[in-house]
């Protein structure tokens, strides 16, 4: 035979504050931003103006010169844009831009693409490079 329990009055009210923190522990993530987690875009514009500006354009305007510009760079294929002179290194790299190859290239352009032209001794920050990148993104087609 089983047994009755009867509740107390503060069984009911443990019981919706369990209930209420699995409910909102479950939904949490799916009011998140990720751009929060993807990097600060007007923290990377100033970095790419200090840091990559100097060889590399973005915008409406953007044209080749030290370096290609990085209109659409995600998902683009390296050595791709036809108004820059691309080393063989990166001709021949067979690598399309993503966030994980481009945080990579950012960090150690030389090992991710040995032979290239690019003149940078790379990113050591996290932080900055997903905020170059947030900043990169709002360059890309909508």
């Amino acid at each position: 035979m089983h047994r009755v329990r009867r509740l107390t009055s503060l069984e009911p009210n443990m019981m919706k504050a369990v209930t209420l923190t699995f409910v909102l522990s479950l939904t949490a993530g799916a009011f998140c931003t990720p751009a929060a987690a993807a990097g600060d875009a007007e923290a990377g514009a100033k970095l790419f103006t200090r840091i990559c500006g100097g060889c590399h354009q973005v915008g409406e305007s953007a044209r080749g010169g030290f370096g290609p510009q990085l209109n659409g760079i995600f998902g683009r294929p390296s050595g791709s844009v036809t108004d820059y002179q691309y080393s063989d290194a990166m001709k021949s790299a067979g690598i399309v831009w993503t966030r994980e190859t481009l945080t990579a290239y950012l960090e150690a352009p030389k090992k991710v693409v040995p032979g290239t032209r690019m003149i940078f001794w790379g990113l050591s920050d996290p932080e900055k490079i997903e905020d170059v990148l947030a900043y990169l993104q709002t360059f890309q087609p909508k």
